[in-house]
């Protein structure tokens, strides 16, 4: 048996628990990476350009591109758009912005519940290794071996550890992504001004 294989025996059902949830965090953090490039997080040159041509040629952009590009698109149109006055333009681009921004915060929730969960299970992990130390000791009674009593302390404290270890890798990705995110709707707020006032 493998040392990890091994530490997942003895850490009991909760750090199986725990290791569930790591595999889980691991596959949203890397889909939601995929997922962020696909929609343009870090690509918003092409929508800055699309805003200056339209400013300077009164064009618009052409299909496709990330969501900052789809925002410009959609102030693009709401502005040339007879049938919407100024605020009635300015509230539908922030329909469509609310709704890009939906979109890229999608699995985040995820992120955030295995935040919380993890260290709930590994606290639970080491309360009811805890107990069963202590119900050993019990009958043991006087006979008790300090050493027995110190190996089921750190195997019911391991579920801590690994309830940690999973939460804090996936902390630091929920606040990267939401730090992104943010930007991303700066960036929108941004350009949609930007092409409000060419069109005054």
């Amino acid at each position: 048996m493998t040392p990890a294989l091994a530490l997942l025996d003895r850490g009991g059902a909760m750090i199986w628990a725990i290791a569930a949830l790591s595999v889980v965090a691991l596959a949203v953090i890397v889909w939601k990476v995929w997922r962020l490039v696909r929609l343009g997080a870090w690509g918003g040159a092409r929508a800055e350009a699309a805003v200056a041509v339209y400013r300077t040629r009164g064009e618009g952009p052409g299909p496709g591109g990330g969501l900052r590009l789809r925002v410009v698109r959609a102030a693009v149109g709401a502005a040339g758009d007879a049938r919407f006055g100024p605020e009635a333009a300015r509230e539908e681009t922030e329909r469509v912005a609310r709704r890009c921004l939906l979109e890229a915060r999608e699995g985040l929730r995820i992120l955030d519940v295995i935040v919380t969960v993890a260290p709930l299970l590994g606290l639970l992990g080491t309360v009811l290794g805890m107990i069963g130390a202590f119900q050993a000791l019990q009958a043991t009674g006087a006979r008790a071996d300090p050493a027995v009593l110190a190996g089921g302390i750190w195997e019911a404290l391991l579920t801590t550890a690994a309830g940690m270890g999973v939460a804090i890798p996936a902390a630091m990705a929920l606040a990267w992504f939401e730090a992104v995110i943010d930007r991303m709707a700066g960036d929108m707020e941004d350009l949609a001004t930007q092409v409000f006032l060419a069109g005054r």
